[in-house]
């Protein structure tokens, strides 16, 4: 990768809290272990459910969505990757098969470490302290889904959803978006629940002025109001 084209990647990413918090030096050793960005066509699989192979992947631009299939052959949507963050350290940490379907839902493009390069960058302390704080990030989340949906309203989780995609579900920065770009299917699939139950609740919230709905995106018009909502048990 030329030094402009990396310095100007390495300037985009760092907007990243997790990504920004790294000691320069580990930021462009991550950079250089990962190479050129690879070009993803929409619905094309970076891996499947059960794979004991693939990288360490970063979204550069675009969305790459972390799903599973029931047994019925229900789609559960976990999680939505935007540009910016990464995944996929689980398999290259333990050594167990992919647990989830990785697949881009945006043509995209993707840094991939691959696993002998970050088995090396794992023997830095600064980046094995960094995938630490990462991982305990995402069991941060996963317990508070875990906990949606044991104790709260199916309105109250679409509020608390909502504002977990507002400040980039992955990310999870300070700062929410007042626009998200989901579709009320992905939505539904991301609650578990049915499109028919999410529509009643959106109306709920739309009448109330808190939401507008738009093709493929989810306007947040009264932030504050959402989470109030959101708070509710």
């Amino acid at each position: 990768m030329a030094d402009s084209k990396a310095d100007l990647l390495l300037g985009t990413l760092s907007t990243n809290p997790w990504f920004g918090a790294l000691p320069l030096t580990e930021r462009k050793a991550m950079l250089a272990a990962a190479g050129d960005a690879v070009p993803v066509r929409a619905g094309e699989m970076l891996y499947r459910k059960g794979d004991a192979t693939g990288g360490f992947y970063c979204v550069v631009q675009g969305a790459v969505k972390i799903s599973t299939l029931g047994e019925d052959g229900r789609e559960g949507i976990l999680s939505v990757i935007e540009a910016g963050n990464w995944f996929g350290e689980a398999t290259l940490i333990d050594g167990l098969p992919r647990p989830h379907d990785a697949t881009a839902v945006l043509a995209s493009t993707v840094l991939v470490i691959q696993p002998q390069a970050f088995k090396r960058l794992m023997q830095r302390s600064a980046f094995a302290r960094a995938m630490a704080v990462l991982m305990c990030g995402r069991v941060r989340v996963l317990y508070g889904l875990v906990e949606d949906a044991m104790l709260r309203s199916t309105r109250t989780r679409i509020a608390r959803r909502l504002l977990t995609l507002a400040r980039g579900d992955a990310t999870q920065a300070s700062d929410a978006r007042a626009s998200v770009a989901v579709s009320q299917e992905a939505l539904a699939m991301m609650l578990g629940i049915t499109r028919q139950t999410l529509s009643k609740e959106l109306k709920v919230l739309v009448r109330d002025g808190v939401l507008g709905l738009g093709y493929g995106r989810i306007e947040i018009l009264l932030m504050g109001e959402l989470e109030v909502r959101g708070a509710l048990a």
